[in-house]
């Protein structure tokens, strides 16, 4: 009887054994694995015993094995850093001691700072003013030659320092009155002043409001924009007789600048990149979009030609 019991059951279609279970009439086989999966599957197995050896694999309570081969991603990165700074050192020397000027008259290091200023703009500029430097509402478009603080090498160099409304001494800073919100003007006289400076880039406004808004502007304005709209290096003061806007050139965009003002920042790099970093980022901004000369070279290129 237990003969019978044990007795392999054979599928007569297949002639393959069966396992024994049964579905409604339906009956499993015991179909064996393909010899070159089985084959495939101990050669990895071995191989993962061969890995646990030579690489990192086991956890410990202080981390992990080390493997015989001693390797590690963090011996690999120092490697490749390693590998880096010893192809930097042909520049590094003759760099740091360099100035702007010498920098932009010799091809080797002019070329060596471009690399090295796109790679430190990736890393820290490109989250605020995109990865082209084409910026967004409330960042500056570096492409164009619109400079708020100036941009000439020396200009951009202290901006990027110290940056703009940080807490240092030498940190960019201005600030344009809130005429609105702190009711310096009426709202009557917000309207006037938002027209005039939108007649400024050309936008078509009746003349009569254009002409009190002049008058507002002048008295209030004037001071750090310019009697005529253009804006002044001296106080971080846009030109708003462009049609180049931060915050928007739309009228409720004008309006909301003029009346609850508007404070953005950048932070001072001076406390996080080192100097040539610094410099770098300085000449690889100055040439991405209409950098200015620096004043005394404009003054004596003015005067050789009188």
């Amino acid at each position: 009887m237990n003969d019978e019991n044990n007795k392999k059951e054979i599928d007569e279609v297949t002639g393959v054994e069966t396992t024994g279970h049964e579905w409604d009439g339906l009956k499993e086989l015991n179909t064996p694995l393909p010899r070159w999966w089985l084959w495939i599957f101990y050669v990895t197995i071995i191989w993962s015993v061969w890995y646990w050896v030579i690489y990192p694999a086991w956890p410990t309570l202080s981390g992990n094995t080390e493997g015989t081969g001693q390797y590690t991603q963090f011996n690999e990165l120092a490697a490749s850093q390693n590998e880096i700074v010893e192809r930097q050192k042909a520049y590094l020397d003759r760099f740091e001691g360099a100035s702007f000027e010498e920098i932009l008259d010799d091809p080797e290091l002019y070329a060596f700072a471009i690399a090295g200023g796109s790679s430190a703009f990736k890393d820290n500029c490109a989250t605020c003013h995109g990865t082209g430097g084409a910026g967004g509402k409330g960042y500056p478009n570096l492409n164009d030659d619109d400079w708020l603080w100036g941009g000439t090498l020396s200009e951009i160099h202290q901006t990027l320092e110290f940056g703009i409304r940080e807490n240092n001494y030498d940190t960019r800073l201005s600030q344009m009155p809130a005429f609105g919100k702190d009711e310096l003007l009426t709202k009557h006289e917000v309207d006037a002043v938002v027209d005039y400076v939108l007649s400024l880039s050309n936008n078509k406004i009746l003349e009569t409001e254009v002409v009190e808004g002049a008058q507002i502007f002048k008295m209030q304005c004037a001071s750090c924009h310019g009697d005529d709209g253009k804006g002044s290096h001296d106080f971080g003061a846009p030109n708003l007789a462009d049609k180049i806007w931060l915050y928007g050139g739309d009228r409720s965009s004008v309006y909301q600048s003029v009346y609850s003002s508007r404070a953005g920042m950048m932070p001072a790099w001076g406390n996080r990149l080192d100097e040539n970093t610094l410099k770098q980022l300085t000449v690889f901004l100055h040439q991405l979009g209409g950098g200015e000369e620096e004043q005394e070279n404009v003054s004596a290129a003015t005067e050789s030609d009188q």
